[in-house]
């Protein structure tokens, strides 16, 4: 039996099972998922908790389970064209991207069909709403064994560090959901996607993530502009969000005794999220040692430096985003 989560109420306690990942493990995750359950399953970028996007009783369990604000809407993942198509509206730009970057880690905020088969929960009432076609096996098998598109968002008690491991799943959830598959291993990319709205005048950036601005704008030849309104229109747009629960420092060269230092090239730390400078690695390790520094004996945590380049963007806005909202 898991460790309880402690914020969990003793009224929906559940047991949690984890499962390695197999065909019997997908196949328990579909007949959970088609009885109006939510459970945890990796993708490319992080562990998401996926529910059938189709059943408004069945998201609102995601959301009871994480603590999740309900003006904060939530990603929908498809397994093919077709069933996108069916729930958004495409413009050309929008076609384009998914031709070039799908399936992999780029969400796109689009119109809503108004025949969609998607929840009204799922948008928090907005006209647009956030797909992604995930690369990840796994998440692809249970999209083709569900048949149905599937919200699923990070696995993960809401404004947590976002987990990259089953363990780190249970930690955060155990007791509120009965099933985790485990695939052994941590994400390719080890971030959340990136969201983009496609609109009419242009592309606007919602979160920074594993495709970079220039990768968009190579494939739409137009620039991508940087949210203005402040508007929640998907995940990852609070200002607190992935967040320990030690007060975390940023651009530290250097540690204080009671500080675990998280390295970054040439500055070694108490461990590095790339020896070699490298942003990928540092990137895929982010939330795995934010997790373990977390769980360590020092009373706070420093992060040294990451270039603003590439995919140091999305790296730098999750720390941004996790100093706001840790203790101290």
């Amino acid at each position: 039996m898991s460790e309880r989560n402690s914020y969990t109420p003793a009224a929906m306690a559940v047991d949690t099972v984890i499962m390695p990942n197999s065909a019997e493990a997908i196949a328990e995750a579909a007949r959970r998922i088609l009885a109006g359950e939510c459970v945890a399953v990796p993708t490319e970028t992080v562990y998401g908790l996926a529910a059938d996007a189709t059943n408004g009783e069945a998201v609102a369990r995601i959301y009871e389970a994480k603590g999740r604000p309900s003006f904060n809407p939530l990603i929908v993942h498809v397994g093919t064209m077709d069933m996108a198509r069916d729930i958004a509206d495409f413009s050309p730009t929008a076609l384009g991207l998914a031709e070039a970057l799908w399936p992999g880690p780029l969400t796109m905020v689009l119109p809503h069909r108004e025949d969609s088969p998607i929840a009204d929960i799922v948008t928090a009432g907005l006209p647009t709403i956030a797909l992604r076609l995930p690369s990840e096996p796994t998440m692809r098998r249970l999209l083709s064994k569900v048949g149905k598109p599937l919200a699923a968002p990070s696995a993960n008690a809401s404004g947590q560090l976002s987990p990259t491991l089953a363990a780190h799943v249970e930690k955060s959830l155990g007791g509120r959901i009965g099933l985790i598959v485990d695939t052994k291993h941590p994400p390719h990319h080890g971030l959340e996607s990136t969201i983009v709205a496609v609109r009419e005048e242009g592309i606007e950036l919602l979160r920074a993530g594993p495709i970079t601005v220039e990768q968009i704008g190579a494939v739409t030849g137009t620039g991508v502009s940087e949210a203005l309104t402040g508007k929640i229109e998907a995940p990852g747009q609070l200002l607190s969000h992935y967040a320990p629960s030690k007060p975390l420092r940023l651009n530290a060269i250097d540690a204080d005794e009671d500080e675990y230092h998280l390295g970054f090239g040439e500055i070694g730390g108490d461990s590095s999220l790339s020896l070699k400078g490298n942003l990928e690695e540092a990137a895929s390790l982010l939330f795995d040692a934010l997790h373990f520094a977390d769980a360590s004996d020092r009373h706070r945590i420093a992060v040294a430096p990451i270039p603003e380049t590439g995919i140091g963007v999305a790296i730098n806005d999750r720390l941004r985003r996790a100093a706001a909202g840790s203790a101290g």
